[in-house]
């Protein structure tokens, strides 16, 4: 992707995948706009990258946060927003906090839903824009353990795939991106210790920053699933869903142990 005179809205960009995003953009030579609710880690990432980015410390769930964030970025005269802001909680549905359910839908869901719409008038006035959705391989696969989290994923690539088609005689392009399991803070002990247990493959930050660049460098592209055999499972969860049903039966107990408040788990990674 040649980045040069874009201008990039990043949100969630303090986070692993956000800050391998933000260093391989500036790399490119697109100019920042970078949104987290962070404010230390936030302005630690922005000395690491050119002088002329921009950073706005925003809990993108507030309305006026977000209002915040809309100025900035009619101020710089963005072309790209990238949603990547998100929330994940691991646990069994009827052991989850309603507040931490809610939570999920509003930060995964919600916000980037109404940020995107408080960003398409001028989205709508550059020549080429793009709005970029960072959803999840649990975005087209309900897991066992993520019930709020696989909602709000799947409502997201519901909005990508309806923005698309509604924007499609206009400059503006939607694209979506789905990572498999990613080794970031977004993931607790918990969740580290079940993809061990599941055999899972985790990527790197930067493999999936990579992926995305890769998806933007493809202009007719609008959907990219990362990792195999993950996206295998999508393309069958779609037309044989009872094939992964009987797949994820056969790994309940071993998600119900690790969902289990009585398990203790320390995380072993640094």
């Amino acid at each position: 992707m040649d980045g040069s005179g874009r201008k990039v809205l990043l949100t969630g960009a303090s986070g692993g995948i956000g800050r391998a995003i933000a260093h391989q953009l500036a790399d490119t030579g697109a100019r920042l706009l970078l949104s987290a609710r962070d404010a230390i880690r936030l302005a630690e990432l922005a000395r690491e990258l050119p002088q002329d980015t921009v950073t706005v410390v925003a809990d993108i769930t507030s309305t006026i946060d977000r209002a915040a964030l809309v100025q900035a970025a009619h101020e710089m005269g963005i072309d790209m927003v990238i949603h990547n802001a998100g929330v994940q909680e691991f646990g069994l549905f009827q052991q989850q906090d309603p507040g931490v359910l809610q939570q999920q839908l509003e930060l995964n869901l919600c916000a980037p839903m109404l940020l995107s719409r408080e960003l398409l008038p001028l989205l709508l006035q550059q020549e080429t824009a793009a709005l970029v959705f960072i959803g999840s391989t649990f975005g087209s696969i309900g897991h066992p353990g993520f019930a709020a989290y696989c909602a709000s994923k799947f409502g997201l690539r519901g909005l990508a795939e309806c923005l698309r088609r509604e924007l499609a005689d206009t400059g503006v392009r939607v694209h979506y991106l789905a990572p498999r399991a990613t080794r970031t803070a977004l993931n607790g002990p918990r969740v580290d210790a079940l993809n061990k247990a599941l055999g899972n493959a985790t990527d790197e930050p930067e493999v999936v920053a990579g992926e995305l660049l890769r998806l933007l460098a493809h202009e007719r592209s609008s959907e990219r699933f990362v990792g195999w055999p993950e996206k295998l499972f999508v393309r069958i969860n779609a037309v044989l869903p009872r094939i992964v049903d009987s797949a994820l039966a056969g790994k309940l107990a071993i998600v119900r142990r690790f969902a289990s408040p009585e398990t203790s788990f320390e995380r072993t990674d640094t």
